[in-house]
């Protein structure tokens, strides 16, 4: 999809010291705060670094369309800042966020990268952007994504191939791999993807960023292209464990248009980000899945990577508890998922209720239009099929509860704060490869929440001059969010494993 936007040079006086490269909320804010930044000048810089590298120089293409009013927002920010001395006035005000396609924002189509429904133009935000915005959010762009939420290497019709970039011939990960790169290289501040399967933690571990994905029912799905709503959620991709406690904090919440979220009420904290803690490390208890390792030498870049990390975990006074149990990641993939079940019906009750200009209104039409990405063509057939296999569907359904009741045990007969594992056991495939074993069935599977943190790099190559990015995943029992951010914190602070990628340097 064209982006319209083009680079509009900073007026005289206009330039500050503030480089958007890796900034984060606070440092943000605090620019804000003593005047050298405005929240239009970070929103200008972040869409400079679009215009020049998502489709020109190592051309990553992660962005589907610019919010064509992003600079209007931004100004609507600035003028509310000056009536308040510029604090900012809520918590994430004049922060550019990049969201995931597939979450509607009003005023922007919302396509799934589809060809098929380049013509959804939203007229309401879906929840989380209401927060969002809000909280003083700048919906900045829409990322690409895996055409309609439904693989992991991030090719779509619309958008083609993203890009990791970190190593220009290898994906992203996926689905959520345009969010990820586009934070990966500062095109953004924060970012908000989904996650199905391994969706928000798959491109999290691929760039060397944090992705959480929360408990099932903390934050509400409504206005989001569904792929099965057992397993689909939304959550944030940030550069930090801080950044994504304080999205957190905004958009987790009770809405009465996702019954689920009734779920989620009860266990949401006065602050995610007070839960952040550099010594939190001390004294926890970490279940080592030995099984979610690989044997071969294909896995020995990460598992070196994991070996190091785990070691300076250790260090800080975290007490490592190998599991052995023979629970194969692999086996949880083909025998407890159920998204692709549902999806025909989750799927058609969304497009049934789309503006009459939108041409497909059913997975069926979506099918026979044809002219889906080449990739999606077998998963949309499959899903058909499976559809009507309500005796596997129910098993399946058992599967998972018994799973969720296997690990609740695990954890309490071992007295765990969490489990930790390597979330892909490869490193990210190449562009044309499928992606593979990938550690985020225990998430998907139970709707427990998981958080994926920078565990290191491999090491360097001709491709990768800084090495490929590996993620490290905690893995908790629901509504520990408190728990999984105080580790992961404190994981972070020790491991110190965030680089930027060279290939977009900054043009400040």
């Amino acid at each position: 999809m064209k982006i319209s936007y083009q680079p509009v040079p900073h007026g005289p006086g206009q330039h500050a010291p503030f480089s958007v490269v890796e900034a984060t909320v606070a440092s943000a804010h605090a620019a804000m705060r003593d005047g050298t930044l405005t929240a239009r000048q970070l929103a200008s810089r972040c869409l400079d670094r679009i215009a020049a590298y998502d489709q020109r120089g190592p051309a990553l293409r992660s962005i589907l369309q610019v919010h064509p009013q992003a600079l209007e927002q931004a100004d609507r920010i600035d003028a509310i800042a000056a009536r308040h001395s510029q604090q900012p006035a809520g918590p994430l005000q004049g922060i550019p966020v990049l969201v995931k396609d597939n979450i509607e924002c009003a005023g922007m189509a919302t396509t799934a990268g589809a060809e098929c429904l380049r013509g959804n133009l939203c007229a309401n935000d879906a929840f989380v952007i209401r927060r969002l915005r809000e909280a003083g959010a700048i919906v900045l762009a829409k990322t690409n994504l895996h055409e309609l939420a439904s693989g992991g290497e991030t090719v779509s019709t619309l958008g083609g191939q993203t890009l990791n970039p970190y190593d220009l011939t290898r994906t992203p990960g996926g689905s959520s791999g345009g969010t990820a790169a586009g934070i990966a290289v500062s095109f953004g501040v924060l970012g908000l993807g989904t996650d199905g399967v391994n969706s928000i933690r798959s491109p999290a571990s691929a760039n060397s960023l944090v992705g959480l994905r929360p408990t099932m029912g903390l934050i509400s799905r409504a206005g989001l292209v569904p792929c099965g709503l057992t397993q689909d959620t939304v959550g944030p991709i940030t550069r930090t464990v801080a950044d994504t406690a304080l999205m957190l904090d905004v958009i987790a919440g009770h809405d009465p248009a996702d019954p689920v979220t009734n779920e989620g009420a009860g266990h949401i904290p006065a602050s995610y980000a007070a839960s952040l803690d550099r010594d939190g490390l001390k004294g926890a208890r970490i279940g080592v899945l030995r099984h979610f390792f690989g044997g071969q030498d294909v896995h020995g870049p990460v598992n070196a990577v994991m070996q190091q990390a785990l070691a300076i975990i250790a260090a800080q006074g975290a007490e490592l508890v190998d599991i052995d149990d023979a629970i194969c990641p692999d086996e949880l993939l083909a025998s407890t998922l159920v998204h692709h079940y549902e999806m025909e019906r989750d799927l058609d009750a969304y497009l049934s209720r789309l503006a009459a200009g939108v041409p497909v209104k059913s997975m069926k039409d979506i099918i026979s239009a044809g002219g889906v990405h080449p990739s999606v063509e077998g998963t949309l057939a499959s899903a058909v099929a499976l559809s009507g296999q309500r005796g596997e569907y129910r098993a399946r359904m058992q599967r998972q509860q018994s799973l969720r009741q296997w690990l609740r045990d695990l954890m309490a007969r071992h007295r765990l704060d969490a489990l930790a594992f390597p979330h892909q056991r490869r490193l990210v495939v190449p562009v044309g490869e499928t992606q593979a074993e990938r550690n985020g069935v225990l998430a998907s599977a139970t709707g427990f929440p998981a958080i994926v943190i920078p565990a290191g790099f491999s090491a360097p190559d001709r491709n990768a001059p800084q090495g490929v990015p590996v993620g490290l995943e905690f893995f908790g029992l629901p509504f520990t969010e408190p728990v999984l951010l105080r580790l992961a914190f404190s994981a972070e602070q020790a491991l110190l494993a965030r680089r930027a990628p060279h290939s977009t340097p900054p043009l400040e």
